[in-house]
Formats: structure tokens, sequence, C-alpha cells
């Protein structure tokens, strides 16, 4: 265990729902309403100045809903050590941001917000990041359909299913190399 979790552990003490190692990976399950406590600690204290990532998980069919994962890094005192906290979220739960902490962070947000429609306390721009404004649907979500959804919207080239199979987006699967697989280098009709 380091030191970091040690810190966070005496620091938070029931907060700090679980602790996980793996592999050298020390990872930290906090309560969702002491997530940015921990976070600003991390930053402030511990010297976790570099945000590496902010993602989410969807899991669907369970409660809470969601997972969000922080992972922080720190290169001070050449300590270059990685800690990764997780938070759980329910259905209609926002999650606090941390872009007053990691200016970065705004970006992660908007993308986590555009692609699973988790909303953030605190976050100056809900612009959508990847889809065009007034895109009904967030399609990281497990409960987004594969074949896609009906669309009666005026401004959009399709007004039939917006058809996602074999899209721009999704590769094809082939047992042929990656130039034949890959839509970015396929031309579509």
């Amino acid at each position: 265990m380091s030191s970091s979790v040690s810190t966070l552990q005496d620091r938070f003490g029931e907060s700090i729902l679980e602790h996980v190692e793996f592999r050298g990976e020390q990872t930290l399950i906090v309560e969702a309403t002491k997530a940015k406590d921990v976070l600003k600690y991390c930053f402030d204290e511990l010297a976790f100045d570099y945000l590496i990532d902010i993602s989410s998980l969807d899991n669907f069919g369970e409660e809470p809903r969601w997972t969000m994962v922080y992972e922080l890094y720190t290169m001070a005192n050449g300590a270059n050590h990685h800690l990764r906290i997780k938070c759980h979220l329910k259905e209609d739960e926002k999650a606090d941001s941390v872009s007053d902490l990691w200016p970065t962070a705004g970006w992660h947000e908007r993308e986590i917000y555009d692609m699973m429609g988790i909303e953030f306390n605190g976050l100056e721009d809900h612009r959508r990041i990847l889809m065009w404004e007034g895109y009904p649907y967030f399609p990281l979500r497990k409960d987004f359909p594969l074949a896609g959804r009906p669309s009666e919207m005026p401004d959009v080239a399709f007004t039939e299913k917006a058809p996602l199979e074999g899209g721009p987006f999704v590769t094809s699967p082939t047992s042929s190399s990656t130039v034949h697989r890959e839509p970015r280098s396929r031309e579509i009709d």
C-alpha cells in the first residue's frame, strides 16, 4: 500500500469504501458525496498535479448505475505515482466538477456529459463536445440500441432510423487487414 493511500484512509476514514491493489496499481472507491473532498485533498496536499483522465462506466441494470473514474498522477519529488479514485452515482445524481482543480477536467466532463448524459455541478460549459447540439441521445449508454433510434430532427441528414452499424464510427467485421476494416480508410457511398 502506498503512503498516499494510507494518508487518504487516515484522513477520510469511512468515506473510503474500498481499497483495491492490482498489479501495483492503487484504486480507492469513495463515497460520492466525499469524492470532491478526496480529489481536492489529492491535489492540494498530496501533489497529484496531473489529471490523466476522467471516465465513466454504465452499470445498466444495477444500482447505482454510474461509476466515475479519476486517474491521477504525481511527479512530485520524483515519485511518479499513479492513483485511481472511483465513486458510484445513482441514475439522476450529478457529479461534482473538478475543473476548478484541474482545468483540463472540463473537456473530460463535457465528453462524459455528451456520451453518457451525466451532468456536473459547477461545470460552466455543458455544451456537447462530440455530438451536435440538439442530439437527443447519449450514445455510450448501454441502453442505446446499435441499430439506431428514430429521429424527427429536420436539421439532420436522415429522417429514418439513424444507422450505426456499418456507419462511419463503427469498424466492419472482417478478417481483412486494418486498411479494409477501419472506417477512415473506406470509401463510404
